[in-house]
């Protein structure tokens, strides 16, 4: 039997709701042994997190990766760390020219193992307002009261008698 080829350890519903999402890209992700570990364990959180153009590398900064329990006689990482992001140069060019411009961040969205290696999904997002997020949460409530009328109504089918 084939392991899956995607597990999504982590994500950030909250820079969704926060930051209209651009653009994606997936990152290679530089761990240490015991960060790896904890990663896989899925002691992960991404919502602080953000990631920074720095003399052409590019870091992820914030995310929280808890130390792993089991780290006898293993040093302790430091939780929140800057960790390198391993992209292609084209890849920083393109995001270091977008971030110069007003108003444009990079946000981890979530953190997965693709085929054995830890990867995380950077969005290049902008800011939302607070009109902006008022809207999302009416399209949600929307969604949902429409999702829910079409169970009642499936509900009640021609050979039901309700009574």
């Amino acid at each position: 039997m084939e392991a899956p080829a995607e597990i999504v350890l982590a994500n950030n519903r909250k820079a969704r709701f926060n930051y209209a999402i651009d653009r994606k890209l997936e990152a290679g992700l530089a761990l240490t042994g015991t960060e790896i570990k904890s990663v896989r364990a899925g002691r992960t959180n991404l919502s602080d997190g953000y990631a920074k153009i720095d003399r052409g590398q590019v870091w992820l900064r914030n995310v929280h990766i808890a130390p792993w329990q089991n780290a006898i006689g293993f040093e302790e990482h430091d939780p929140t760390r800057p960790r390198k992001l391993l992209l292609h140069r084209e890849e920083i060019t393109g995001l270091t020219g977008a971030v110069s411009q007003q108003g444009y961040t990079l946000v981890p969205l979530r953190l997965y193992i693709k085929n054995g290696v830890a990867k995380v999904e950077i969005g290049l997002a902008k800011g939302k307002r607070r009109y902006d997020k008022r809207q999302t949460i009416k399209e949600r409530e929307t969604r949902r009261e429409m999702e829910a009328a079409i169970k009642r109504r499936v509900g009640r089918g021609p050979g039901r008698v309700e009574g």
